[in-house]
């Protein structure tokens, strides 16, 4: 399959066109994704307003659920958006909308030296951590058929039903909890 021909631009707009450009479009998925991600930690980071850091964690929750589907899990991907997306980042914005008003001023570094210490560290954790990727030989390992979601709801609803259910109380325990110290935050 040329891509510079008509013939192969026409069969790379059709359904089954797509077969010679598996690997491009793969990636180009991935790098999307990864952008999403990096984008959102950057403005949940630098935000000025509480508000615009909530939103751009749940950009990054997104990003993350993008990229477990990409990675062939729907379950965990959706599992991402209903529960960072629908549950952590709805209850960070009530807590911001019962507290109170934040102030003006917004305090700097502590200490001079934690900006670039910080930045030296991270570039150095990073640095590393592409290194050990790239002398590091990766195994394709057999495809095994035991995370479909039919399968992991299976043994949600048997195996592990204790937990499924403490995992919900905790997390029923961690909304209730910011909204009590949000609602005392506005009667100070």
């Amino acid at each position: 399959m040329n891509p510079t021909d008509a013939s192969g631009i026409l069969g790379f707009l059709m359904a089954d066109g797509f077969a010679g450009y598996g690997d491009a479009a793969a990636g180009i998925v991935f790098l999307v994704s990864l952008t999403i991600t990096i984008i959102g930690g950057f403005m949940a980071c630098n935000a000025e307003r509480l508000v615009r850091a909530v939103a751009g964690l749940a950009l990054c929750f997104i990003g993350i659920a993008t990229i477990y589907y990409f990675l062939n899990s729907p379950l965990m991907s959706m599992m991402q958006l209903l529960i960072y997306v629908g549950a952590v980042c709805v209850t960070i914005a009530f807590a911001v909308m019962l507290a109170a008003p934040e102030d003006k001023s917004k305090p700097g570094p502590a200490n001079s030296l934690s900006g670039p210490l910080g930045l030296i560290t991270a570039g150095l954790i990073t640095f590393g951590l592409i290194g050990l990727a790239l002398n590091t030989s990766f195994d394709v390992l057999p495809k095994e058929n035991m995370g479909t979601p039919k399968l992991i709801g299976i043994e949600l609803l048997t195996t592990y039903s204790m937990l499924f259910k403490l995992i919900s109380v905790v997390l029923l325990i961690a909304i209730i909890g910011a909204l009590v110290i949000a609602r005392q935050g506005r009667s100070k």
